[in-house]
């Protein structure tokens, strides 16, 4: 493997270990990593917001656009994701309209994190899930 492939899986390797480092500071309190729907039937009445996978699939989901590229379909849910970590609201909520009943919207974030945070969280949440459904 050339040098250059090499750095560069080092680096993504490390945004998604401080990706995850920011959910556990940040998220985890509310979003459970993962678990089945069948678990979260059980305890739904513990849980403080969606699983992550929940959110994850849910906005792979319902972000639609034109352009067939995945990865430009990825760009459009990292900035969906780090913009709505400041500014969440039920107009650009993609939960079931059950899950905004049980848990509303969730608390912004706003100053709590930084540009590279919310970059790094937002692709892991992107990412951590490729190929995982919510079953």
């Amino acid at each position: 493997m050339n040098k250059l492939l090499m750095i560069l899986f080092t680096v993504l390797g490390l945004q998604g270990a401080e990706g995850y480092s920011v959910y556990q500071k940040h998220c985890m309190q509310c979003h459970v990593e993962i678990m089945e729907k069948k678990e979260v039937m059980r305890v739904l009445h513990t849980l403080k917001a969606p699983p992550m996978i929940e959110v994850s699939n849910r906005l792979k989901e319902n972000v639609v656009i034109s352009d067939d590229d995945d990865d430009v379909k990825r760009r459009v849910i990292i900035a969906f994701i780090k913009d709505y970590i400041e500014n969440p609201s039920v107009q650009y909520s993609m939960c079931h309209p059950m899950a905004i009943e049980k848990f509303g919207i969730m608390p912004s974030l706003k100053g709590k994190l930084s540009e590279e945070e919310r970059q790094a969280v937002a692709e892991w949440v992107h990412d951590r899930y490729s190929g995982v459904a919510f079953k």
